[in-house]
């Protein structure tokens, strides 16, 4: 299972180029349904792939938390993701992905891990409101049909390690308070739902108008319509939006391309771009600056997030930002 991981060098220049490598796994076929769904996880987040070592239960977990293993001396939690996603498989989770991002390590149970799939973020498509309705739909941030016919879920991830690790609660919210700066506006894009609402606790706690948007492509047509409103009005787009906040993963369009396309378009000029993710390894904010962004704040870190925005909004020239038609 460890050649699934290879060559990860390789696979860190995927970076700015909309692709992204997903691993498929499995939950086991659901006794309710009989179904056996596919999903995804994408390989920057995941360090290796391998057979569940023994579990030693703890005391006060959320139930889909089995308990810990000892990796290389290193304590690490047991998340059940059948059970967390309320699926009911006919056969045991005797594979464990062990994933790491935004600081936190933190291994899946999986009925069976399938291969790695190399695809163009163009190609993973916000879920339709069907499944957004259903019972996985929100824990799903992307979807995309393989060529055989399977659809593969993108499990929200950040979703995941909050409800597991407990790391929304209020008390990182309630040092933050509203900036000395009147009718800022800030545009941010992230696809996951746990995210995006720190984000606007965060952005109303400091006092900061935003807009909301849901991935790369979006936040691009977003900006398209308030560069063309700038435009007829006689103002600079930076008199309008102060700010792009912007997610690395996304589909139909990632965070990296965003931010190539905002730095190479003249009309944004004096506009900083922050990247907020929970990749945080030096790795990836050194991919993030290869691509011009500003500042990288990882995720989860609404105090440290809250400073970033203070520091690059204070000086900017800000106008309240009229209604779009």
């Amino acid at each position: 299972m460890s050649d699934l991981l290879s060559n990860i060098d390789a696979r860190t220049r995927l970076a700015g180029t909309n692709k992204l490598e997903i691993l498929l796994f499995s939950l086991g076929t659901d006794a309710r349904t009989g179904r056996r769904e596919t999903f995804g996880i994408n390989v920057f987040k995941v360090r290796e792939v391998m057979r569940t070592p023994g579990i030693t239960a703890a005391p006060d977990m959320p139930e889909s938390v089995k308990g810990m293993v000892s990796l290389r001396g290193v304590l690490v939690p047991v998340v059940d993701l059948a059970e967390y996603a309320g699926v009911q498989p006919d056969s045991p989770r005797d594979i464990m992905i062990v994933t790491e991002y935004n600081g936190h390590t933190q291994g899946f149970l999986v009925e069976a891990v399938d291969t790695i799939l190399r695809l163009d973020w163009s190609q993973m498509r916000v879920p339709p409101p069907m499944l957004l309705s259903s019972q996985l739909g929100g824990l799903v941030t992307a979807v995309t049909e393989l060529p055989d016919g399977r659809l593969v879920m993108m499990l929200d991830v950040e979703r995941v390690l909050s409800e597991t690790t407990k790391i929304d609660d209020d008390f990182i919210f309630t040092n933050i308070k509203p900036l000395d700066i009147e009718d800022a506006t800030i545009l941010f894009a992230d696809d996951s739902s746990v995210a995006r609402s720190q984000i606007e606790r965060t952005l109303s706690a400091l006092n900061i108008h935003f807009i909301a948007t849901v991935n790369g492509r979006m936040a691009w047509e977003e900006l398209q319509k308030i560069a063309q409103h700038a435009s007829a009005s006689g103002k600079k787009v930076k008199d309008l939006v102060q700010l792009i906040l912007t997610d690395v993963e996304m589909p139909e369009m990632d965070g990296y391309i965003l931010t190539k396309h905002i730095k190479s378009d003249p009309r944004f000029a004096g506009i900083p771009v922050i990247m907020h993710s929970s990749l945080s390894s030096m790795s990836n904010q050194q991919l993030g600056k290869s691509v011009g962004i500003d500042e990288y704040v990882p995720k989860f870190e609404p105090q440290r997030l809250a400073e970033t925005l203070g520091r690059l909004l204070k000086g900017n020239v800000v106008q309240a930002l009229p209604a779009l038609k």
